[in-house]
């Protein structure tokens, strides 16, 4: 996912002379052949995260579309001031696109895991929230990106999973996608757990129970046109998210029901990282299921709670 989307900022440049390109402690060689073509407009600037980002709105300020690069917690936490000030006060076409959202960087611990940055990122006024499901998705996004109003959080995967979205699906920001229909649960995913969520719902059809899912590639804005018919329907709702179970995907979809959005005698549940800070090393997937987000898990919890209730 993350080299298609550097290759698709690279293609954008080729058609487009106001893209720009901003790196900040990133690998060596990350796009080589933009610096090489277009010199003048591409930019590494070393671990200054707040700095790029004043850096980007005075380019955004002065027509062009910049996107900034470097890991998400230094991108979200480090500068989140110079975010809110001097990019979404404004409402510049800033491009935020943000390495290993989630539990990506696990070899690093804590501090690279970027468990917060939806919660972050939606709290901002005019920002647009982008949570790819695979490399396809993440084109289509940032393509749609060029013509977007305003900031943009693009949340970056790792990369190598399957491919489950459809292009004949199309894309636009703010509008989600039905994978299928929800029979005795809704699921609601965001970024990879819509890959995740689609083998829960092969795994709960063993079980004798109907699930459906909902993909939302955006968090923000949240497509209530599509979602609120879907929680009508539903008796059980669960979001799955690879994020804190505060502030992110579940906060959004809960606060959207608390507003009137489901029958009352519908049960909802939050499935996403705790309240606390990752703690272990190893892989993604090593942290994904000691925080019950792989397949075998979010399927049993699903089937307890729906069991419980």
């Amino acid at each position: 996912m993350r080299k298609r989307g550097l290759e698709t900022v690279y293609r954008l440049a080729k058609e487009h002379p106001n893209v720009v390109y901003i790196g900040s402690d990133v690998g060596k060689g990350t796009l080589a052949q933009f610096q090489e073509e277009m010199p003048e407009r591409f930019f590494v600037e070393g671990i200054a995260e707040a700095y790029v980002i004043g850096m980007a709105a005075g380019l955004a300020m002065s027509g062009k579309m910049p996107f900034v690069n470097t890991i998400a917690t230094f991108l979200t936490r480090r500068c989140y001031d110079q975010i809110a000030v001097d990019v979404c006060l404004g409402n510049y076409d800033v491009r935020l696109y943000a390495n290993g959202g989630g539990l990506v960087y696990a070899p690093l611990g804590p501090t690279h895991q970027s468990i917060d940055d939806i919660a972050l990122m939606r709290a901002l006024p005019n920002m647009t929230v982008f949570c790819p499901c695979d490399a396809d998705e993440m084109e289509r996004g940032i393509r749609a990106s060029y013509d977007h109003k305003g900031p943009v959080y693009i949340r970056v995967a790792r990369g190598g999973d399957p491919i489950v979205s459809k292009a004949e699906a199309g894309f636009a920001f703010g509008k989600a996608l039905v994978f299928k229909q929800p029979g005795d649960l809704l699921l609601i995913s965001t970024g990879i757990t819509c890959q995740i969520s689609l083998k829960v719902i092969e795994a709960l059809a063993e079980r004798g129970i109907s699930a459906g899912l909902c993909h939302l590639p955006t968090v923000k804005p949240l497509d209530r046109d599509t979602l609120e018919p879907l929680l009508r329907q539903s008796r059980f709702v669960a979001t799955v998210e690879e994020h804190s179970v505060i502030g992110g995907l579940g906060g959004a979809v809960a606060q959207l029901i608390a507003e009137g959005a489901r029958h009352p005698a519908g049960k909802f549940k939050s499935i996403g990282i705790p309240d606390v800070f990752p703690q272990g090393y190893g892989r993604q997937e090593n942290l994904l299921a000691r925080y019950g987000l792989d397949v075998d898990s979010v399927t049993q919890t699903v089937t307890a709670w729906m069991e419980q209730t």
